[in-house]
């Protein structure tokens, strides 16, 4: 008689592809990639410096100087300005939750006005036979670059698309403003044209050598600005 051989058989064992475990961790890094982007946007990112016991150090060398120009130049008034900058870039095809970004910033810098007396030459200045009257002729008075104030300028708010953030983790400067910080000193620089300060800076002048001419003796003093 033949004898059944009852073994159980065991099934044999589902084969492991190779590439299940570069999938699993490449999808566990997107998924952490994507977890920091979503807790930088809600702002849960800010206060991990404390707990990580973040410490600044300043590692900068001493600064080097460059250059020397002498001026002769009167600087009549100086204006202060502050302006609110809403700056927006978006992409042509991709909705703003991908790729774009709006940065509000408020900026606060100064504009000086001044007179180039150096412009003036000796036909410039004239006086009378008696030296008691004196006429000066002057170029009209300039303003000077916007120079912005660190201190009062910050920024408000700055959204950025998914696209971008991502970009940010790769980039050396991902904080980059220089397009802001260039259209705030613009716009600083046009609302100073706008707002008198150059005939200011004309007026005050004209009283700082009217002062000037008088202690030396002249009685009649006229600066015209041409």
């Amino acid at each position: 008689m033949e004898t059944l051989d009852e073994t159980p058989r065991r099934s044999p064992a589902p084969r492991r592809t190779r590439w299940s475990r570069p999938v699993t961790v490449l999808a566990l890094l997107v998924s952490l990639v994507l977890l920091f982007v979503l807790a930088g946007s809600l702002g849960l990112t800010r206060g991990l410096g404390g707990l990580l016991g973040e410490e600044t150090k300043d590692h900068s060398g001493p600064a080097l100087l460059k250059s020397i120009q002498d001026m002769s130049r009167y600087e009549g008034a100086v204006g202060t300005f502050q302006i609110v900058v809403d700056l927006e870039k978006d992409a042509k095809y991709l909705p703003d939750a991908l790729r774009g970004t709006r940065t509000l910033y408020v900026a606060a810098g100064t504009v000086g006005a001044y007179v180039d007396l150096g412009r003036a030459g000796p036909q410039s200045v004239v006086v009378d036979e008696d030296r008691t009257s004196a006429t000066l002729r002057l170029p009209h008075a300039r303003l000077g670059p916007s120079a912005l104030d660190p201190e009062r300028s910050y920024a408000v708010s700055k959204q950025r698309g998914l696209l971008d953030r991502l970009g940010d983790l790769f980039s050396d400067n991902p904080a980059d403003e220089r397009a802001v910080h260039r259209l705030a000193a613009q716009r600083i620089k046009e609302a100073a044209g706008a707002s008198g300060l150059i005939a200011r800076a004309e007026k005050n002048t004209t009283t700082m050598l009217e002062g000037l001419l008088r202690s030396l003796g002249f009685r009649t003093v006229r600066v015209v600005y041409t």
